[in-house]
């Protein structure tokens, strides 16, 4: 009778101990998962300071030549204006060539 008392106590405690290991997590499977995670953030942490840095030289580079670009514009538009007045004084003379003398 004695061991009849004994055996389902023992199921019950297999169960209940059984269940309770087999959902929980241990620390140290917590702290390898979170090392993991933390691991891979960090490297992309590094990637992404690194893009950063390059598309902010980037944008430097290209509002300078956007700058550039500008006062390229302007010059061509002095040097037009230049042009302008000289091919003026060239017909003005080639008119003034024409014209017969007397």
């Amino acid at each position: 009778m004695r061991s009849d008392y004994f055996k389902p106590a023992a199921v019950a405690l297999i169960l209940v101990g059984s269940t309770a290991l087999g959902g929980c997590a241990t620390k140290g499977f917590v702290r390898e998962q979170i090392a993991t995670v933390n691991t891979r953030i960090d490297g992309m942490d590094g990637r992404l300071r690194t893009v950063e840095g390059t598309s902010g030289a980037a944008l430097t580079q290209a509002q300078a030549a956007a700058a550039q670009s500008q006062q390229n514009g302007q010059r061509i538009d002095q040097i037009n204006g230049r042009v302008d007045g000289i091919e003026q004084n060239v017909q003005q003379m080639q008119q003034r060539q024409r014209k017969p003398r007397g």
